[in-house]
């Protein structure tokens, strides 16, 4: 059975930085393609600065952190990852701009190349069939941050090839990863199970059944959550949240899924959370919550 030996990464954001890190951490070989070198370069010090926090911390020490970074290749040709074993897509969430990676991804890569999403709510059968390669495709979602995060989850469809499912759990585990696997339906085990959860606070909020303070204050100890959820939702970023929901309500058409007014009236005003200095929460330096 062939091994997974060489990575390629498509996306060099939040995410793509991140696996790719992992990746060459794990002693893969790996290759990230952006569309520009701006923001090739930019991901690159996200690595750099975070490969840096873990030798501070004593994670790595500097001779693995200089050979993971000797692994690491960049390019803004996709033709570069032709002969790749896995190639991972970590790109925005729009199932448009991912169909056109992976219609790409395939007329280039050899047969044998596995060829993954990490996409956190879109179907991986509404990806997958933009190819000719049903068999050798899967979902392979990670969780942000993920140099520090540790479950990922692995994705089959109807017609995934087990050997190949079986391949890319171990590649996951491998990389110092616990995986789950997971059956092909919009938004997994985590978000079918994260996001109904998310959108309810924001109603129980626009209900006033109690303070964002309170509700926060409420499932951090009742439930003993790490972050309550409006300080999770301006960690995610309400417009990831947003997006994702009208995926999901897309698939189940069920009202759990439906975004509530106010987060559709915050994403439309750009209150996106930490990323934008306003969510739920203000996060300007200049003044307190």
């Amino acid at each position: 059975m062939m091994e997974i030996k060489q990575v390629g990464v498509v996306g060099c954001g939040q995410m793509g930085s991140g696996i790719a890190q992992v990746s060459v951490v794990a002693g893969y070989p790996t290759t990230v393609c952006e569309a520009s070198k701006d923001f090739l370069d930019r991901g690159f010090r996200t690595i750099e600065n975070s490969l840096q926090k873990l030798q501070d911390k004593g994670k790595i020490t500097a001779g693995q952190k200089q050979q993971a970074w000797q692994r690491l290749r960049g390019t803004v040709d996709m033709e570069d990852l032709a002969e790749k074993d896995l190639v991972i897509e970590a790109a925005t969430e729009e199932l448009s701009v991912k169909k056109t990676i992976f219609q790409k991804l395939d007329s280039l890569c050899r047969p044998a190349t596995i060829l993954a999403s990490n996409t956190s709510s879109i179907s991986i059968t509404e990806l997958m069939v933009v190819t000719g390669r049903p068999e050798r495709f899967v979902g392979l979602h990670f969780f942000n941050p993920v140099p520090l995060m540790q479950l990922v989850e692995v994705i089959r469809t109807l017609v995934t090839d087990p050997q190949v499912f079986d391949m890319v759990v171990n590649f996951a585990a491998s990389l110092g990863k616990t995986p789950v696997r997971a059956g092909d339906r919009s938004g997994f085990i985590v978000n079918r199970l994260l996001i109904p959860y998310l959108l309810d606070a924001i109603r129980a909020l626009e209900e006033g059944t109690g303070s964002l303070e309170d509700i926060d204050l409420a499932m951090k100890l009742g439930c003993g959550h790490p972050m309550g959820p409006f300080t999770l939702l301006d960690f995610i970023g309400l417009d990831t949240i947003y997006h994702a929901a009208n995926i999901m309500f897309e698939e189940y058409r069920e009202k759990r899924f439906a975004p509530p007014p106010l987060l559709k009236r915050m994403v439309q005003a750009g209150q996106l959370g930490k990323k934008s200095g306003r969510g739920f929460y203000n996060y300007a330096p200049q003044q307190s919550k």
